[in-house]
């Protein structure tokens, strides 16, 4: 089968696309003939090792220890080993495989049966792709750290974003106000997502204005914790979801530190891929109340050109890579 590989830390061009060996499920597993995959910054952290702690912290310490990279998947089951009870070939499936070695920028990969769930059946396999980990960012920042509740004003920094604009539609589905802050191009984006009021970072500062928020998630985090903290309402919370790597040290490092006993608090958070959250997601999906933006799609052979394009940090929504299938490739 076709795969990217990687055997050195460094930019996109580190990639290789080459054929290797198709996967054999073991008994507690299953097969995925993957029809598409999406990018995400936590793929750019482990692919550059631009924060140091990914090499400590099991990403490998000379170079990745992960060879065929890639979290997002959706696909089809090809096979199941003679233990999995949740599916059978032919089901379509949707995952996060950030806990389960990854290799989702394949043409297939075996995983446990607890990395998926069952695919939304309107969405596409792009669509689904575009889900996993962004989503499961976004409601666990807001609902397991962020402690939201309905009627809260929260507000979502970099919400034009894979994790932003997921986590604009699913504070609303949790019944908060929300404003969201990005770009002047995509102000309409967030209000078509329905943020209540959008702010424009090139021409306001949310953090000086005088406005507090009862919850502030900053999928995009270049402010210092000072100035989220000024923005917060006594009881506010702020979590930080992603940002730059100096950004994500001071929220790793000092959250604790400036929050308050009894008043604000400030910390950051990696997600956790969590079958029972991908159900949550399906049910959100199916019922209308979050759709994935897509903003550009790439073959697998373009891997490296879809990360790079991430990197630049211009992505509106999420970057999906397809995976087509020949029966020449499929061995």
């Amino acid at each position: 089968m076709k795969a990217i590989v990687c055997t050195r830390y460094g930019l996109p061009d580190a990639l290789q696309f080459q054929e290797v060996a198709k996967p054999a499920p073991t008994a507690d597993e299953v097969l995925v003939k993957i029809h598409a995959a999406s990018v995400n910054m936590y793929d750019w952290h482990l692919l550059t090792a631009d924060i140091p702690l990914v090499r400590l912290m099991g990403g490998g310490l000379l170079r990745p220890k992960v060879a065929i990279p890639g979290e997002d998947i959706a696909g089809r089951i090809e096979a199941a080993g003679s233990n999995v009870k949740q599916y059978r070939p032919g089901d379509e499936v949707f995952g996060d495989l950030a806990a389960y070695g990854s290799g989702g920028f394949a043409e297939y990969v075996a995983v446990p049966e607890s990395a998926l769930a069952l695919k939304p059946a309107a969405l596409s396999f792009e669509e689904a792709a575009a889900v996993p980990m962004a989503a499961l960012t976004a409601l666990q920042g807001l609902r397991d750290h962020g402690k939201i509740q309905a009627g809260q004003k929260v507000l979502i920094n970099g919400a034009s974003g894979g994790v932003g604009t997921f986590a604009v539609q699913v504070a609303k589905a949790f019944g908060a106000e929300v404003t969201a802050v990005c770009s002047t191009r995509n102000l309409e984006l967030a209000r078509s997502l329905g943020a209540d009021r959008v702010i424009d970072y090139t021409r306001e500062d949310f953090t000086r204005s005088g406005q507090t928020y009862d919850l502030i998630l900053a999928a995009n985090g270049y402010q210092p914790l000072s100035a989220y903290k000024r923005a917060l309402a006594p009881h506010g919370i702020y979590v930080m979801a992603g940002g730059k790597p100096g950004q994500i040290f001071q929220a790793m490092l000092l959250g604790s530190r400036l929050s308050e006993r009894g008043g604000k608090k400030l910390g950051g958070f990696t997600a956790r891929a969590s079958q029972r959250d991908l159900v949550v997601l399906k049910e959100l999906l199916e019922a209308g109340k979050i759709v994935p933006v897509i903003d550009r799609r790439y073959p697998l052979s373009e891997t490296a050109e879809a990360l790079r394009y991430l990197g630049a940090g211009y992505a509106r929504g999420k970057v999906v890579i397809t995976v087509e299938h020949s029966k020449q490739l499929d061995r």
